[in-house]
């Protein structure tokens, strides 16, 4: 059975107040976490993921 969860995106944008709450939401971090992350690292969310101590991808995080 193929799986029907969409893709991550591959680019952790912080542009609009939708995608914030989707990368805070997924990183299980709050906003500002995440935007510290990335202007320390950049947009890559696995590496975003590591500097915040979170899994990734994040169905390992146990977030559905």
């Amino acid at each position: 059975m193929p799986d029907s969860r969409p893709e991550a995106p591959g680019t952790v944008a912080l542009t609009e107040p939708r995608d914030k709450a989707y990368w805070a939401r997924t990183f299980q971090t709050p906003i500002e976490d995440v935007e510290a992350a990335v202007a320390a690292v950049g947009h890559d969310p696995a590496r975003v993921a590591e500097r915040l101590g979170r899994p990734w991808p994040a169905e390992e995080s146990g977030i559905v």
